[in-house]
């Protein structure tokens, strides 16, 4: 059977660009919904060093697991997590791995075939995929390919890779395409050209704005790590003048506009 489709797909059919903020505990993704996003997703990096584990396959499944329920709890829009590249190369685990993620609360997922082989990429996807639909549930595969994020190929050879990728992800049963990287207007649009899926860009410096993205043809922006970077370099910095002054008012003015996160999950 194949699952209906749900609100999540239908954030990526334009005309806007569905510009996704990137969460990495409840508190985060509450701020993030009440601010006026239609969907949340977590970041895997944001995540695992919260949980005090480097980002790439290494935080522990039901780490993970608890911190897409504790999100999904306090949500009214859908959640995309990021799964890395599924913590585990075995099929029949990931098939397990994949119930998991959507009893949690997942209405979406990432899964990056990093410097794996793109073939295996392929058979986790359709995997996923007939996991999901095999349980009704319309997961949102988002799959990412890190041809630049890893700087895997360079120049047309990697514009050829990333579409090749990207067609052989769209036939095991994708539902998108994430290419984290270029922030080049031109090379965006030759991608989203080629790329006969909703394509995700990853905010960086020098990316376009999401009015431009949506003009290149992009339906997806994430924002990756920077909300996270935002909150812990202010932190980084107040916890510095705290600890030389001793003085406990170089945190009022950075908290103003906090609301009563106590009454928001009460």
């Amino acid at each position: 059977m194949t699952a209906p489709a749900s609100p999540f797909h239908a954030l990526h059919a334009g005309p806007d660009v569905l510009v996704l903020p990137n969460a990495w505990d409840a508190a985060s993704a509450a701020l993030m919904q009440d601010a006026g996003a239609k969907a949340v997703a977590t970041s895997s990096a944001a995540v695992a060093w919260a949980r005090g584990y480097a980002d790439g396959d290494l935080l522990p499944l039901p780490v993970l697991l608890d911190v897409i329920s504790g999100i999904s709890r306090g949500l009214q829009v859908p959640l995309s997590a990021d799964i890395e590249g599924g913590f585990t190369d075995d099929l029949a685990t990931l098939a397990e791995t994949t119930k998991a993620v959507i009893d949690a609360g997942a209405a979406g997922i990432n899964l990056e075939d990093g410097g794996r082989d793109p073939a295996l990429h392929a058979a986790k996807i359709a995997v996923i995929r007939q996991t999901a639909d095999g349980a009704g549930a319309p997961l949102f595969i988002n799959a990412r390919t890190d041809v630049y994020l890893q700087g895997l190929a360079e120049g047309e050879a990697a514009v050829a890779e990333t579409l090749r990728r990207a067609a052989l992800y769209r036939d095991a049963g994708a539902d998108g395409v994430f290419v984290p990287g270029p922030v080049d207007e031109a090379l965006i649009a030759e991608l989203a050209a080629g790329i006969a899926l909703p394509l995700n860009i990853m905010g960086r410096a020098g990316a376009p704005t999401a009015a431009r993205l949506a003009e290149l043809g992009v339906r997806r922006l994430s924002s990756a790590t920077g909300p996270f970077r935002a909150a812990y370099g202010t932190l980084n910095r107040l916890m510095g003048d705290y600890l030389r002054s001793g003085d406990a008012n170089v945190f009022v003015e950075a908290g103003q506009g906090l609301p009563d996160l106590n009454a928001r999950f009460g």
